[in-house]
């Protein structure tokens, strides 16, 4: 059996901490903008933190498991 737990949680964290997509953090005007679609470098090494903080969160903390098969 595989555990499809680690690879769900990390495609929706992607989409959902995609920067620009929801929100946006370190924005051109603004700290925080939402829905901007314009993305900075700061931008990208910010939700790449909160991403990669997350998912460790989520698979070694909780661990989340979902088994197909």
């Amino acid at each position: 059996m595989a555990a499809w737990g680690p690879v769900l949680v990390a495609i929706v964290l992607f989409v959902l901490l995609t920067p620009g997509l929801l929100f946006q953090l370190s924005g051109h005007d603004r700290v925080v903008e939402f829905g901007g679609m314009k993305t900075s470098c700061a931008a990208v090494i910010a939700h790449a933190v909160i991403f990669f903080g997350i998912l460790t969160l989520f698979l070694v903390a909780v661990g989340v498991h979902v088994y197909a098969g």
